[in-house]
């Protein structure tokens, strides 16, 4: 992929997870009160707004503060830069490792951007499952980085599967 088209196409996810996110976001900041849930669809749905000072599923929330900063901030935005580096650098990526690669990016930067304005923390509101069994709370980037982290992971299976 020719590198014009390469930085065009990961600025496009990147700008558009990011867009997205942010968006929603602010809406459920302005909009949804912190804890409280509103249920849809027999609760297969619902929308709460949460404030996750962890990873996923709040993995490391119980870290000092300097710690979360230096795990969740510091070395995030490392890995994110060396991740951006890596898709403007890498000549013979294909369009589909492009996408993907800037998804988790995009992803990346989302909640990069909530931890370094709110103190840490990211806002999460999405919820879903059904009865007891539900996921945790989580947010559009998110689902960015696990829609790319998905495709990577299905193009690596595909390759490692042996030519009949």
């Amino acid at each position: 992929m020719k590198m014009f088209n390469r930085i065009a196409l990961m600025l496009l996810v990147l700008v558009s997870c990011v867009g997205c996110d942010q968006a929603t976001k602010q809406l459920v900041r302005a909009r949804l009160p912190e804890s409280v849930a509103y249920s849809y669809f027999g609760d297969v749905f619902r929308l709460q707004h949460m404030q996750n000072h962890g990873a996923f599923l709040s993995l490391g929330d119980t870290l000092s503060g300097p710690a979360r900063f230096a795990v969740f901030t510091l070395a995030v935005g490392i890995a994110l830069a060396a991740m951006v580096t890596y898709l403007v650098r890498k000549r013979d990526l294909a369009a589909v490792d492009v996408i993907a690669f800037s998804l988790i990016a995009g992803g990346g930067v989302g909640n990069l951007i909530d931890r370094i304005l709110y103190a840490g923390g990211v806002t999460d509101f999405l919820n879903l499952g059904i009865g007891p069994v539900r996921t945790g709370v989580f947010n559009v980037a998110d689902i960015a980085i696990m829609l790319g982290a998905g495709m990577l992971l299905v193009r690596g299976l595909r390759a490692a599967r042996p030519m009949a």
